[in-house]
């Protein structure tokens, strides 16, 4: 097989967490396939440099993560503006469905951690073991442990926070 379609079939195997770690670091689908895209762009670019020495899959979270932090970062640097539209101040709050809820109510909640600890928390979300979160993220598996159980209580006085200051609350995700 080919260097391509060694690439495309590792993307198609990986799209899912591709998608997720886009959605954890933006806020609209433009931005979020603006860094899709990036990262496809940048796997591809550093594709060469995989060594092998770790899972294929630890590598592309490694670089998808990398450039998603990266990317933050000089969004943060940038001046944004919103065009006012009808669609804009017709906008409705609510939600159609619960799962919609849950998911909005997770991603304020995660949206006030640091980006180390979005990325641990969505790795963890996708049962990755504390060996693999290590890996990837370049602590050591007792660190990993460590930083979970103090996101999760970070999570949870947010979440109690946040249901005493009006937002409908759920049931802690983390667990």
């Amino acid at each position: 097989m080919e260097k391509k379609e060694i690439f495309i079939k590792a993307i198609k195997e990986n799209e899912r967490l591709i998608f997720k770690i886009a959605s954890v670091y933006t806020n609209n689908t433009d931005d979020k396939a603006d860094l899709v895209q990036e990262i496809i762009y940048q796997l591809w670019k550093s594709f060469d440099s995989f060594k092998q020495q770790s899972n294929l899959n630890t590598w592309l979270y490694r670089v998808a993560l990398n450039v998603a932090i990266y990317q933050l970062k000089i969004a943060k640097r940038r001046v944004s503006t919103v065009e006012i539209n009808e669609q804009i101040l017709n906008h409705n709050d609510d939600f159609n469905n619960e799962e919609e809820q849950k998911w909005e109510l997770f991603r304020q909640l995660i949206e006030n951690l640091n980006l180390l600890d979005k990325g641990i928390v969505m790795l963890y979300l996708e049962n990755k073991s504390y060996a693999e979160i290590a890996k990837i993220i370049g602590i050591t598996a007792t660190n990993v442990g460590t930083k979970i159980q103090r996101i999760k209580e970070k999570l949870k006085r947010q979440h109690i926070n946040s249901k005493s200051n009006g937002i409908r609350g759920t049931k802690n995700t983390l667990g």
